[in-house]
C-alpha cells in the first residue's frame, strides 16, 4: 500500500508494479466461462478468449498446449472452468490469466444446473400463471428479436403479412447463439420493452443443440423477461426444445410460424367473422322488425282501435243506463218515504189531543192554566177557559155538580 495525492502522484510504473505485486500474493483460482476466441499459435502456447455470456465481458488466458490438448476437441462456444493464476504485464498494464487446467462442463452437468436454476425461478413465482400477460388482439407494431438473415425471421415476418399484410415489425437482428447471444438479446429486449408502439415481442430462433440454446436459459436473461411489462412469445428452437425462456415467456409457440400465427389474426377469419355478426345482426333487427310489426297488427285489430269511439259510446249508454236506473231508484224512494210519511202524520194525527177536540170534547183550564179534571174542585164564580176544536171561549162556574 502506497500513499498518494495530487501534489505527490504515483508513477505508473509504481502503480503497475503494485497491481502486480497485489495479484501475485492472489492464489490460483477456477473461473468459469465461454471460449469465444482459441489461438493456438505456432510453439507451445495457447491463447483463448474467456467470456462471461451473460454480460459483455471477457479474460485474455494463456496456457501451454499440452493443457488445452487435454480436452480437445472442443465445440464452438464450449463453456469450460480453468484453473488458472493471475498475472499482470507491467510493460502494457494488462491482465492475462495462465491456466494450469482447463475442464470443458458437460451436458449432464449443465442440465443438473439448469434444473437447479429451473427449481429457484419456480420458486419465486416467476413461471406462475397469473404473472402472464395476455396478448394484444391486434397489435400496432410487433417487436422481433431474431438472428442475422434467418429462416426463423422468415417465417415470422411472412406468415405474420400473409394473416395480416398491413401489420408492421420493429425487429432486432442480433446473435442468437455464443458468447455473444445473451447481452445482444437482452439489450435488444430492453430496446423493444421502451418502444411504446410494440404492443406485443417475439423472440425467436430456429433449432439447435443443446449448447447452441443455452443463451435463452440465462438466468439474467430470463429475469430481465419476467420484468417486462410487453407481453413476450418465445419461439425458440423446436416443439421438444425447451429453455428457461419459455417457462416465464406469456406465450409459448412450437415454432417461429406459431409465433406469427399466434400474435396476429388472420384477416380472411376475421373479415368472415365480421360478415358472420353483420348477418347475425341484420336478422336480428329484421326478426326484431317483424315481431313489432305483428305486435302493431295485433294492437289495429282490436274493436278499440278499429272504431276508437266504441269505447266512449259503449260507456254512454252504461252511464245512461246507471242514471235511468238512478232516477227510478231515487223516485221509488221518495214514493216509499212518503207514504212512510203520511202514516206516520195519520197516527201521529190520530193520537193528538186536537182529535179528540175534533170529535167534540174540550179541554177546561182554570185561569191559570191548570186544566179542570175534577168539577167538585170548582166554586161557584170560577173563571173557566174552554179549548173547542176550533178555538177557545170562556165561561164561570155555576158550583153545581152534576151527576
Amino acid at each position: 500500500m502506497f500513499e498518494s495525492s495530487s501534489d505527490a502522484p504515483a508513477p505508473v510504473r509504481v502503480v503497475t508494479e503494485a497491481i502486480k505485486e497485489y495479484l501475485d500474493r492472489l492464489g490460483p483460482i477456477w473461473v468459469e466461462g465461454e471460449i469465444s476466441e482459441l489461438n493456438e499459435r505456432s510453439g507451445t502456447m495457447a491463447f483463448i478468449r474467456l467470456r462471461d455470456t451473460s454480460v459483455d465481458m471477457s479474460l485474455s488466458v494463456m496456457c501451454h498446449k499440452s493443457v488445452i490438448a487435454s480436452v480437445q476437441p472442443l465445440p464452438a462456444n464450449a463453456r469450460v472452468i480453468i484453473f488458472a493464476k493471475a498475472s499482470w504485464y507491467t510493460k502494457n498494464g494488462s491482465l492475462t490469466l495462465s491456466a494450469r487446467e482447463i475442464r470443458q462442463v458437460g451436458v449432464g452437468e449443465l442440465l443438473a444446473r439448469l434444473e437447479a436454476l429451473k427449481n429457484l425461478l419456480a420458486k419465486e413465482g416467476l413461471f406462475d400463471s397469473d404473472r402472464k400477460i395476455s396478448l394484444p388482439l391486434l397489435p400496432r407494431k410487433i417487436g422481433l428479436i431474431c438472428g442475422r438473415n434467418t429462416d426463423a425471421e422468415k417465417d415470422v415476418v411472412e406468415n405474420a403479412k400473409r394473416r395480416w399484410p398491413s401489420v408492421e415489425f420493429e425487429i432486432r437482428e442480433v446473435a442468437v447463439q455464443g458468447a455473444a447471444a445473451v447481452v445482444e438479446v437482452s439489450q435488444a429486449l430492453r430496446e423493444l420493452e421502451a418502444d411504446s408502439e410494440v404492443d406485443v415481442i417475439i423472440i425467436t430462433r430456429g433449432g439447435g443443440s443443446f449448447e447452441d440454446l443455452l443463451p435463452f436459459s440465462d438466468e439474467s436473461l430470463v429475469r430481465l423477461a419476467a420484468i417486462c411489462l410487453t407481453p413476450i412469445v418465445s419461439a425458440i428452437g423446436h416443439e421438444k426444445d425447451s429453455p428457461l425462456l419459455d417457462l416465464v415467456a406469456d406465450y409459448r409457440a412450437s415454432t417461429p410460424t406459431d409465433a406469427a400465427k399466434r400474435v396476429v389474426p388472420d384477416i380472411r377469419d376475421e373479415i368472415a367473422f365480421i360478415n358472420q355478426l353483420r348477418d347475425r345482426g341484420r336478422r336480428g333487427v329484421i326478426n326484431l322488425i317483424d315481431l313489432e310489426t305483428t305486435r302493431i297488427a295485433a294492437f289495429r285489430a282490436r274493436p278499440v282501435l278499429k272504431e276508437p269511439m266504441l269505447l266512449i259510446t259503449t260507456r254512454v249508454e252504461i252511464i245512461a243506463n246507471l242514471r235511468e236506473r238512478s232516477k227510478r231508484e231515487f223516485g221509488n224512494r221518495l214514493k216509499i218515504a212518503k207514504e212512510e210519511l203520511k202514516q206516520i202524520t195519520a197516527r201521529i194525527r190520530s193520537l193528538s189531543p186536537q182529535a179528540t177536540l175534533d170529535r167534540g170534547y174540550s179541554v177546561v183550564q182554570l185561569a191559570n192554566g191548570e186544566i179542570v179534571r175534577d168539577p167538585k174542585t170548582l166554586k161557584r164564580g170560577d173563571l173557566l177557559s174552554l179549548r173547542l176544536a176550533l178555538g177557545e171561549t170562556e165561561a164561570t162556574a155555576t158550583g153545581e155538580v152534576k151527576g
